[in-house]
């Protein structure tokens, strides 16, 4: 039996996308000095604003502006609008240097099936869908999640979830309480718990499908001591918001 299952699937959408914009504002000075009452008033004037002075007005609630070339091409979900940010609620999975060894080997050899294969810059476990936040709603939001997790304790996750599928399926239950508090979008009916490894632009399932998924399933088999290399701990859930991070420890 294989320590831990490895998947090939396709996804909608992002789940790290990034929402934003910023505004600068912009002051006009009118012409200064008196005239006397027989004369003319001086034209007004717009003098230059200092640019010390026009980044004194940033939005807050304003972030990097999108570009899909910082992001691989990946397009999002989700039309931008001002104030909504991309939300999603996850565990980190904190890799090692055994397991990056092992990254590069599965990597090496699925990018002889899809070339443009590309590495993951981070790694988890999604508890959520990737769903929008007003800006004034993300305080209340991770709070009601801080209060839902309160309680919970860690497991152990691999690259397929083979142990503690219950306890993550409770955790789901949780946030999806709170995503019905906010009227957002739960997550998938009965979820495959999984850590994403690498990803590219298009669906790639047909070439990574069959023989070359079974070729990497051996390599995770054949590597020293699998299930100890992908076991780790899960103390905390996080909840990304925009630009924001959020901590939830779990007992």
């Amino acid at each position: 039996m294989s320590a831990a299952p490895l998947v090939g699937y396709s996804s909608s959408g992002s789940e790290d996308e990034d929402e934003a914009e910023a505004a600068a504002g912009a002051l006009a000075r009118p012409g200064a000095g008196g005239c006397r009452r027989s004369q003319s008033p001086l034209p007004s004037q717009r003098l230059p604003v200092p640019d010390s002075v026009l980044h004194m007005f940033l939005d807050t609630e304003g972030e990097p502006e999108d570009d899909q070339e910082k992001h691989g091409g990946r397009v999002r979900t989700f039309p931008h609008e001002r104030g909504n940010w991309a939300t999603h609620v996850y565990v980190p999975y904190e890799t090692r240097e055994d397991f990056l060894d092992l990254l590069d080997m599965l990597l090496a050899h699925a990018q002889t099936c899809v070339p443009r294969l590309v590495r993951m810059e981070a790694f988890h476990v999604s508890l959520s869908q990737s769903v929008v936040l007003r800006h004034h709603w993300i305080v209340p939001f991770v709070q009601a999640l801080k209060d839902r997790l309160a309680s919970f304790q860690r497991t152990f996750v691999g690259l397929e979830v083979t142990s503690g599928h219950p306890q993550f399926l409770d955790l789901v239950s949780e946030v999806d309480r709170v995503m019905e508090e906010f009227d957002l979008t739960t997550f998938y009916q009965d979820p495959s718990f999984h850590v994403s490894l690498a990803w590219c632009v298009g669906d790639a399932r047909l070439q990574l499908e069959g023989r070359c998924l079974r070729e990497l399933q051996n390599i995770v088999d054949e590597f020293e001591d699998p299930e100890m290399v992908l076991r780790a701990h899960a103390e905390q859930v996080r909840c990304k918001s925009g630009n924001k991070f959020f901590s939830m420890p779990l007992k």
